[in-house]
């Protein structure tokens, strides 16, 4: 696992207030007054992404989105050109 952060969205609209990921996670989500899921945390350290991954896989509204970070792309290598006289 890299030191990249992972990035969360949480959909409000497709929250139902079932609270598994204020269990799973609690320093990430939270739950307002009307029980709707609120983000503490939207790019968690990676000592919590193992929970936060739990708490999306078992939201039973599917309202956490776990964006993971883009790799990289890789530079090919120029080769060297010989000078000409």
């Amino acid at each position: 696992m890299t030191g990249d952060p992972l990035r969360i969205e949480v959909s409000r609209d497709l929250c139902r207030g079932a609270g598994m990921c204020t269990l799973l996670a609690p320093e990430v989500f939270d739950q307002s007054d009307e029980g709707v899921v609120l983000l503490l945390d939207a790019r968690p350290p990676a000592a919590l992404r193992a929970a936060v991954r739990e708490a999306a896989d078992q939201c039973p509204c599917a309202a956490i989105t776990l964006h993971k970070p883009s790799p990289m792309p890789e530079v090919p290598e120029v080769p060297e050109v010989p000078e000409t006289p």
